[in-house]
């Protein structure tokens, strides 16, 4: 093994898990925030944020946002330090805050929030980084197994939602 791949493989084995954390989460929350989205009092929010000064919108999105991602750090702390329950909780908490509160804000106001230059140059700057990463992680043999949990999540979720379709029915 080369210096290079030694250097890297800590680099590759940490975004895979964040991948496959994330693909196995999204068949769990992507229904989820469709459906949060499409309550009335969450349209109804959105465009009253959307009608919002531009920087009126920034300070709305980085209020929960200085919440929420320092919540997700103290969760993984407290996952390492062996709190299963706890950690998993305020991670949960803290995920759906942005899944449900920071993404809604941000889609609100993503078209004031891009004529601000010094934010759409970073949104544009981690979007690249997002894409390069991603594209890097493609090319690795970890991606199979990405791409494995992601349908193994998919089917499980299908089989949940199912399940819980019949009781209800």
């Amino acid at each position: 093994m080369t210096l290079k791949r030694l250097v890297l493989l800590p680099l590759q084995v940490l975004l895979a898990i964040l991948v496959i954390i994330d693909e196995l989460a999204r068949p769990v929350y992507g229904p989820l925030i469709r459906r949060f989205a499409a309550l009335r009092l969450v349209e109804i929010g959105e465009r009253a944020v959307a009608a919002l000064p531009r920087f009126v919108i920034l300070v709305l999105l980085a209020v929960p946002l200085a919440v929420a991602e320092p919540l997700k750090i103290y969760g993984l702390l407290l996952l390492g330090q062996g709190r299963l329950v706890r950690g998993l909780l305020i991670l949960a908490i803290a995920y759906l805050a942005s899944f449900l509160l920071i993404e809604r804000i941000y889609a609100a106001g993503k078209p004031k929030l891009m004529t601000i230059g010094w934010f759409a140059w970073f949104m544009g700057l981690i979007d690249w980084i997002r894409r390069m990463l991603l594209d890097w992680l493609k090319g690795t043999p970890i991606w199979a197994v990405v791409t494995a949990a992601r349908s193994f999540a998919a089917r499980v979720a299908a089989v949940f939602r199912a399940t819980v379709s019949q009781r209800r029915g």
